[in-house]
C-alpha cells in the first residue's frame, strides 16, 4: 500500500520528484490537499497568536489600560475558540479524505490482506501517513504563518503610529498550535481508516467499492448514537434558550445543546443527507446527466455527506455568528425600548465583519476538503464513467454530469448550512441576552425575538458556494472525459 504511485497529482509530483518508495505514496491524490489543510490550520494558528500577542503589547504600552489585564484575556480566548473552530473543520475534511483515499484502496489492501497482511499493521500505515502529513503541513503552514504575521507587525507599526511597541514575532508559543494541528491529523487519518478493518481478502478480485445505503441502515448502533446525540442537544438547546429569558447564563445550557446536537449530525451525516440530496435532485430536471447525478449521490450516500459536511460545517458557522449578532442587536433594540446608540451599533458591526474574516479561513479549509473529495470521487469512478462513455454518453453529457453533481451536493450542504445557522446563532443570541435590560425603562421579564437575517451576508454565502461548485467541479470534470473509455473500463 506503501508503494502505490498511481494517480499522483502534478503539484505533489513536483514537490517530491525523487520520493523514495516508502515516501512515494505522498503523490497520491488526496494527499497535497491533506497537506494544505493542515497547513491552513497551522498558519492561522500562528497568525492568531501573534496578532493576539501583538495587540497585548500594544494596550500594555497604553499608559490608560495598560494595567488592564481583562482585554488580555478576552484577546486570549477568542484566539482559543476560533483556532479550535479551524483545526475542528480541518480534522473533519482530513479524516474524510483519509476515509475516501481507503476506499479507493480497497483493492490494494485486500491484495496485502491475502499474502498475510493483518487489517491493523494496513490501518497503523494509514495512521503513520496521516501523521507524516500532519508534521509536514504542520511545519510549512508555522513557516507561513510566522512570515505572514512579520510583515504585518512591521507595517501595523506604521499604520496605528505605534512604532514604539517591541514586540518579536518568533516564540515557542508558536509551536502549539503546530503541534495540535500534527496530532490532530494523525487522529483523524486513524478515524478516517477505520474502513480498513472491515477490508476482507476476497475483495482483491473487486475494484473500490463505497458503502451503499442498505449497508448505512444496518449501522443500528452508530445510528442510534447520533440520534441521542441530536434529540439530546436540541433538548438543552430548548431549555438554554427558556432559561435565557431568566439570567444570561442560558448560553452554557445553549452551547452544551449546540455541540451535542451538531455532533450528532456530523456523526449522522449518512443518515439525514439522502433526504437533503433526494429534494434536491428534483430541482435538477429529468435530463439522463441530471439524473445520473442524483442517483451518484444517493447510491453511496457516504461518499456524498463526506463531500458536503464541511460545507455544511462552513455555512453554519459564517451563518450561525451573523444571525447571532443580528439578533443580539434586535434583542437588544426591543429591550431598549426601539432604538440603539450609534456607538453601540457601529462596535457590534465591526464585531460582525472582524469573526466573519476569522470564520472565512475555516470555510476555506472547508472548500479544500470539498474539491479534493471530488477529485478524488472522480479518480476512483473511472470504470464507471468508461462504461457510460462505452454505453455512449459523450464527453459534453459526462461533463454536464459531473457539475451538475458537485452542484447537488453544494446546494443541499448549503441549505442545511443556512438553516443550521440561522437555528443556533438566534438560539445563542436570545440564551444569552433574552433576560438583558438595557435600560431602566426596558420592559420586564424575558424578550423573546425572532431571527433577525443578514441577507447580505446570506447573500455572499450562496453566491460564494455556487462560485465554489463551479470551480471546484474543473478539474474533476478534465479528468472525467481524459481517459478513453476501453483505457478506463481496464483500471484498476
Amino acid at each position: 500500500m506503501t508503494g502505490a504511485t498511481v494517480d499522483a497529482s502534478p503539484a505533489t509530483a513536483q514537490l517530491w520528484p525523487a520520493a523514495s518508495p516508502h515516501l512515494a505514496w505522498l503523490r497520491d491524490r488526496g494527499m497535497g490537499a491533506s497537506i494544505l489543510v493542515a497547513a491552513l490550520s497551522s498558519a492561522f494558528g500562528a497568525v492568531l497568536l501573534s496578532a493576539t500577542g501583538y495587540i497585548a503589547a500594544v494596550l500594555t504600552a497604553n499608559p490608560y489600560i495598560g494595567d488592564s489585564e481583562t482585554l488580555g484575556f478576552v484577546l486570549g480566548i477568542v484566539s482559543v475558540i476560533f483556532l479550535g473552530i479551524a483545526i475542528y473543520v480541518g480534522a473533519i475534511v482530513t479524516a474524510n479524505t483519509f476515509s475516501t483515499v481507503v476506499a479507493g484502496r480497497t483493492r490494494r489492501i485486500a491484495l496485502m490482506r491475502l499474502v498475510g497482511a493483518s487489517a491493523r499493521s494496513q490501518r497503523a500505515d494509514v495512521a503513520r501517513q496521516g501523521l507524516l502529513v500532519g508534521v509536514l503541513g504542520a511545519m510549512l503552514g508555522l513557516l507561513a504563518g510566522t512570515g505572514f504575521s512579520a510583515a504585518c507587525v512591521a507595517v501595523a507599526g506604521t499604520l496605528l503610529g505605534v512604532d514604539g511597541v517591541s514586540y518579536s514575532v518568533v516564540h515557542g508559543a508558536l509551536l502549539i498550535p503546530a503541534a495540535i494541528v500534527a496530532a490532530t491529523t494523525w487522529a483523524a487519518a486513524w478515524v478516517g481508516s477505520r474502513r480498513v478493518l472491515s477490508v476482507t481478502p476476497l475483495q482483491a478480485l473487486g475494484g473500490s467499492v463505497e458503502t451503499a445505503h442498505d449497508d448505512l441502515a444496518h449501522r443500528k448502533g452508530r445510528n442510534a448514537v447520533a440520534i441521542t446525540l441530536f434529540a439530546l442537544g436540541v433538548l438543552l438547546l430548548a431549555a438554554g434558550i427558556a432559561l435565557g429569558l431568566l439570567v444570561p447564563f442560558g448560553l452554557i445550557v445553549a452551547f452544551f445543546g449546540g455541540l451535542l446536537s451538531f455532533s450528532g449530525l456530523v456523526l449522522g451525516a449518512a443518515v439525514f443527507m439522502p433526504p437533503v440530496l433526494r429534494l434536491v435532485g428534483r430541482w435538477f430536471g429529468r435530463s439522463a446527466p441530471a439524473r445520473l447525478a442524483a442517483e451518484n449521490a444517493l447510491r453511496y450516500p457516504e461518499r456524498s455527506s463526506r463531500m458536503a459536511i464541511g460545507i455544511v460545517i462552513g455555512v453554519t458557522l459564517i451563518t450561525m455568528f451573523a444571525v447571532a449578532l443580528e439578533t443580539t442587536k434586535a434583542v437588544l433594540t426591543a429591550s431598549a425600548g426601539g432604538s440603539l446608540a450609534p456607538d453601540l451599533v457601529t462596535v457590534l458591526d465591526t464585531f460582525v465583519a472582524i469573526v466573519t474574516v476569522l470564520i472565512g479561513v475555516s470555510a476555506v479549509i472547508a472548500a479544500v476538503g470539498l474539491v479534493n473529495l471530488l477529485t478524488l470521487g472522480i479518480v476512483q469512478r473511472r470504470r464507471e464513467l468508461g462504461l457510460l462513455r462505452a454505453l455512449g454518453l459523450s464527453n459534453a453529457q459526462v461533463r454536464r454530469m459531473v457539475l451538475a453533481e458537485a452542484a447537488h451536493v453544494t446546494v443541499a450542504a448549503v441549505a442545511s448550512g443556512l438553516v443550521l445557522g440561522v437555528a443556533y446563532g438566534w438560539a445563542g443570541a436570545q440564551s444569552l441576552l433574552g433576560s438583558v435590560r438595557v435600560s431602566p425603562d426596558s420592559p420586564t421579564g424575558g424578550l423573546l425575538v425572532a431571527p433577525a437575517m443578514p441577507w447580505l451576508t446570506l447573500l455572499a454565502v450562496v453566491l460564494a458556494a455556487a462560485a465554489l461548485a463551479l470551480i471546484g467541479a474543473v478539474v474533476p470534470t478534465r479528468l472525467a472525459t481524459r481517459v478513453a473509455p476501453v483505457e478506463a473500463l481496464a483500471a484498476d
